[in-house]
């Protein structure tokens, strides 16, 4: 099996939040795919809001994220998406 590797920034001014980890929580579980985040030497599942927030991570960060299975493209286009979008927040 593949393994995709993408990079995005985090452009939202509170960085991964806990309201941005449940979203991108929520959109990972949404496809039969296990993405991971990697920020650094911290990796964490992106369908487990703790380990996304534990890797404490801020406006201008740059995340590395790793997707195996059948959804990993449509998956990892579709968080770089919601990140890109500043997880749908006003500012």
């Amino acid at each position: 099996m593949t393994k995709l590797e993408r990079q995005v920034t985090i452009c939202n001014k509170l960085g991964l939040h806990a309201r941005a980890a449940t979203k991108l929580a929520i959109l990972a579980s949404e496809f039969d795919a296990e993405i991971t985040i990697v920020q650094g030497e911290k990796k964490a599942s992106a369908a487990s809001v703790l380990g996304l927030l534990m890797l404490e991570t801020g406006m201008g960060k740059t995340i590395t994220l790793l997707g195996k299975g059948q959804d990993a493209d449509a998956a990892l286009d579709a968080i770089c998406a919601l990140v890109d979008a500043k997880f749908d927040e006003a500012s």
